[in-house]
């Protein structure tokens, strides 16, 4: 054997799932065959349901840190003698945390397989959260923030990517948008339980999603076209024999799916920088990476991380009370995207979400810029501050229709399958990147000027709406191997 043979086997040799589920898949496999029994069957079936449920503890811990700020900002500061700028500087730590875990999740996720990542990404979390709550000063504060942003990187590429890759065409959308739902849980779980126990106690709360889903990883299959991807045909098709149901004929599906490995394979599996001129690359790479940078220049994280803060700005005397009904809202209309997203298509909710925010951005803007001209004491600047917080409601139920769910679920779906975990990598890279940008500069902004604020996020709404309509196709009943034919 020569020098370049083994160098490749051993290549080959680190990218095997770095958790094996054992055999059991397939003596289900061979009981229901012999035994010929459907409720065997049924029994002995992993649902993609099922694998959703579990691996959607990730954006549930992802939406938890996210919203862990907002209810906590009073405590925290108070506590441990924190400025603003100190507490700005923890707010954004996760997403910095975020970007190196970014960096990285496109190349782990490829390496060790989809549960292998998640795996990985669950231990920094629940070790940040704990640096968090015994924290006496603002280093463990600090690391802890790190940690937890590490792992959500991982997490914010790897479970939609998963979810796509084992979701039958017709649910993919909706499965997808379960991801989104997910981090609204999350988020309205922190603010809700920020509103009765210590932040402290809070954070200890927080390690709770990773500690279930570390073994919940255990009982559900490799991604079957990862597995196809890496040349383990047996488990490839066990896995998706085992996603689809015993019962169920995947003939067509595993041919497809070996077609478009085998296409790209023949492509070569190195993508140089100067390929990514062809049409085939960077046009899936310009949508995934646009969405998903839109997404946080509209100013969500802003909102959601400090959102408590906005509210006392605008006159409401329980902010903490109304941060939770936000929360509750935004998870209630990303369940609705959810129900809707496999019957409308991904670009009516696109463009709907995008011009809801914007109408609502200048509602919320003309508030806070009218609000300077009258007296505090008079009903005008009530009416303004209701106004306000409508305006803020508003956009986050906009958000939560589209440009919530839908970024993350057509970067998981458009992305050629020889350079999703590069590409994967840059975009959700990018999508930290400014998700850093606006959590690091949206309270000095808000303590600047509300109104401005807000218009700027406003115009940027706006922007995406044109973007949306020239660019962004349509993936709504297509196989994801369709969809990599489409931009050939």
């Amino acid at each position: 054997m020569s020098f370049r043979d083994e160098t490749e086997d051993a290549r080959n040799d680190l990218r095997r799932p770095f958790i094996h589920t054992g055999s059991w898949y397939r003596m289900g496999s061979r009981q229901s065959s012999m035994m010929g029994s459907s409720q065997i069957i049924k029994d002995n079936s992993i649902s993609v349901l099922a694998c959703v449920l579990i691996v959607a503890l990730g954006p549930i811990q992802f939406g938890f840190t996210c919203g862990y700020s907002s209810p906590t900002q009073a405590e925290i500061t108070k506590d441990l003698g924190l400025t603003v700028s100190e507490y700005s500087v923890f707010g954004s730590l996760s997403t910095v945390g975020s970007i190196v875990g970014a960096i990285a999740s496109g190349q782990i996720a490829e390496y060790i397989g989809r549960k292998g990542s998640l795996m990985i990404a669950a231990i920094p979390n629940i070790i940040g959260w704990l640096c968090i709550s015994f924290a006496k000063d603002t280093s463990f504060l600090y690391m802890g923030r790190l940690l937890e942003g590490f792992g959500v990187g991982i997490i914010s590429y790897t479970v939609p990517v998963y979810i796509a890759e084992i979701a039958p065409q017709n649910m993919r959308g909706g499965l997808g948008s379960v991801n989104q739902l997910s981090v609204t849980i999350g988020i309205m779980l922190a603010y809700l339980l920020g509103l009765f126990v210590p932040w402290r106690i809070l954070a200890v709360l927080g390690t709770l999603p990773c500690i279930v889903l570390i073994p919940g990883l255990f009982f559900i299959p490799e991604s079957p076209r990862w597995l196809a991807k890496m040349g383990m045909t047996d488990d490839f098709e066990t896995s998706l024999q085992v996603l689809r149901g015993f019962e169920t004929d995947i003939t067509v599906e595993v041919n497809e799916i070996k077609r478009s490995v085998a296409s790209s394979t023949k492509r070569s599996s190195t993508v140089r920088f100067v390929d990514l001129k062809r049409r085939r690359y960077y046009f899936p790479l310009m949508v995934g990476i646009g969405l998903l940078v839109l997404q946080q220049l509209g100013g969500i994280n802003g909102v959601l991380f400090y959102s408590s803060t906005i509210f006392e700005s605008a006159g409401v005397t329980s902010s903490n009370a109304a941060t939770f009904g936000v929360g509750a809202i935004q998870v209630v209309a990303t369940a609705i995207s959810t129900w809707l997203v496999d019957k409308a298509g991904r670009r009516l909710l696109l463009t709907i979400s995008s011009v809801g925010m914007t109408i609502s951005l200048v509602i919320v803007a003309a508030a806070f810029y009218l609000k300077g001209f009258v007296s505090p004491d008079s009903d005008m600047y009530s009416m303004l501050s209701i106004l306000s917080v409508v305006g803020v409601v508003a956009m986050v139920v906009s958000f939560s229709l589209g440009m919530g769910p839908i970024p993350w679920l057509i970067m998981s779906e458009i992305l050629p399958v020889n350079i999703k975990g590069l590409a994967g990598s840059i975009a959700t890279l990018a999508n930290w990147f400014f998700s850093w940008l606006i959590t690091m500069t949206a309270n000095l902004l808000l303590a600047w000027s509300s109104g401005a604020t807000f218009t700027i996020y406003g115009v940027v709404c706006a922007f995406t709406v044109v973007f949306v309509t020239l660019w962004v196709p349509e993936t709504k009943g297509k196989t994801l191997e369709e969809l990599q034919a489409l931009f050939r």
